[in-house]
């Protein structure tokens, strides 16, 4: 990895503009259209001399919270494996059995032990982590601000965060939607989720107006999800829960410490136990742990932290061991009493509270928090997080998990149909791919060599397309909405 490179709370990407930016001189030649494309152009030569040279080195010195980057990344990579699981699955009828929890029905599988399941189907507890450390990044600088009393930069770093964060989100999933939809056309590309229209003219009329619509903040009708890139429905809750952290940052700015902390506490139980805004709770719970760990930086926390500090690695190897836990919870459907029938779940059923309507993300609330919680205060877990793999997977992050679903709805497709997992859809339209290569379903469930062979081309062509999307694409993005920005100030 380069070595310039620089994580999400490091300036760079994340910088805000300041109150003490000054705009260009009348007199100074503006920045012209063709030279920022020059700019947009220079990734490109690093990322294929990146991609093929294997000569790039990690930072010499990680910042304290790298090991943020590297959960992010982590999790991306378990999306990634979840989604192939339950695609793979789908065609032998087992994608319940990875859902639901361990001996549910009689059915006793390694892949759907306590714990263990995390690495099967951990996608949606690697969202909820999504969501907590997207609270605690938006918040990170605000709040310096905030508690150093710098109230004049606050309003302009919050100004500029807000105008940029539909930019820095939507921009990337414009581009990649708008690749996969055309290259059904281009290619004359078959899959299996795609309801192709019968010319590209069509096709562009009609996500245009999908993706309008979706990514309208307030919008009240329709899925909740794109149907060119089912899995950007998380895009959208990132979008409802950075106005979130925004306003909750400037509403409660002038506050003291103490009561700050306590409006922080209130609208997290006001989000998960009143009303259901599971993803709000998630987000304001990461602003309240960048809070906490910026005062204890300058050993400003209230005391009763102080009290435990005696018994702080019992009490989070202990948070771990139960986020773990609470993160393989069950999550075939919303039926809490599917969730009381299942072992281990009777007795945590009840804590759901009455404005959860899908149970999943009560639990999986809970296990985010502490989870990101628990990682700086365990040294062995912070250094696995802190490792190379991780922050390589943490810088193309949002690029993996924008790629890898047009991936797998068509090569991947065709490579599961070649080694036997195929249903009738792919009978009928992948008739040359059906059993090419077919492969013995020998293995643990999850773990068979006909679902993992291939990945021996599936894994690294992702991670490598995701690599030239973030390179070329996603922080491009980034830049484009930060220099956008600075042209539209007086």
């Amino acid at each position: 990895m380069p070595t310039n490179y620089q994580g999400i709370l490091d300036v760079g990407d994340w910088q805000e503009i300041t109150a003490d930016w000054k705009p260009a001189s009348p007199n100074r030649p503006a920045i012209r259209p063709l030279n920022y494309l020059r700019l947009l152009a220079r990734p490109l030569k690093r990322t294929l001399s990146f991609s093929w040279s294997g000569s790039a080195k990690m930072p010499e010195k990680l910042r304290s919270t790298a090991y943020l980057d590297g959960l992010r990344g982590f999790a991306s990579f378990l999306v990634y494996w979840h989604h192939h699981q339950l695609w793979a699955h789908s065609s032998t009828n087992q994608t319940q059995v990875f859902e639901d929890a361990f001996g549910y029905d009689n059915r006793y599988h390694f892949a759907a032990f306590h714990g263990i399941r995390t690495f099967f189907t951990g996608g949606h507890y690697a969202v909820s982590t999504f969501f907590v450390i997207s609270g605690y990044v938006l918040s990170a600088k605000p709040l310096s601000l905030i508690q150093g009393q710098e109230y004049v930069k606050l309003g302009d770093n919050v100004a500029s965060a807000l105008f940029r964060r539909w930019l820095r989100l939507y921009l990337p999933l414009i581009i990649v939607t708008f690749l996969y939809m055309t290259s059904w056309h281009i290619f004359g590309l078959w899959a299996v989720n795609a309801q192709r229209k019968e010319s590209w003219k069509d096709e562009l009329r009609s996500w245009y107006f999908e993706f309008k619509n979706f990514s309208f903040l307030y919008n009240q009708g329709g899925d909740p999800w794109l149907s060119y890139q089912f899995h950007a429905w998380s895009i959208q809750i990132e979008f409802k829960g950075s106005i979130v952290i925004y306003s909750c940052l400037l509403s409660l700015s002038r506050l003291a410490r103490n009561t700050r902390l306590g409006c922080e506490l209130v609208l997290i139980f006001y989000f998960m136990y009143v009303a259901d805004g599971w993803y709000a709770a998630m987000f304001i719970s990461g602003m309240l742990l960048c809070d906490l760990d910026l005062l204890a930086t300058k050993n400003e926390l209230p005391h009763i932290f102080s009290k435990l500090q005696p018994a702080k690695s019992f009490i989070f190897h202990h948070l771990l061991a139960l986020s773990i836990y609470l993160g393989g919870v069950p999550s075939v459907n919303s039926d809490v009493n599917r969730l009381k029938g299942s072992r281990g779940w009777y007795y945590l059923s009840y804590l759901k509270p009455q404005a959860v309507f899908d149970y999943k993300w009560f639990y999986l609330f809970w296990a985010a928090i502490f989870l990101v919680s628990s990682i700086p205060r365990i040294p062995w877990l912070k250094r696995f997080f802190e490792s190379r793999p991780c922050q390589y997977l943490g810088r193309i992050s949002f690029g993996l998990y924008l790629v890898h679903g047009p991936i797998l709805w068509t090569l991947g497709d065709r490579l599961y149909t070649a080694t036997g997992w195929h249903q009738e859809a792919q009978l009928a339209h992948l008739s040359q791919w059906v059993n090419m290569f077919k492969l013995p379903k020998v293995g643990p469930l999850g773990l068979e060599l006909s679902f993992l062979a291939p990945h021996i081309i599936l894994l690294p062509l992702t991670l490598w397309v995701a690599r030239i999307f973030t390179a070329l694409i996603d922080e491009p993005s980034v830049r484009f909405a930060q220099w956008i920005y600075r042209c539209l100030l007086p």
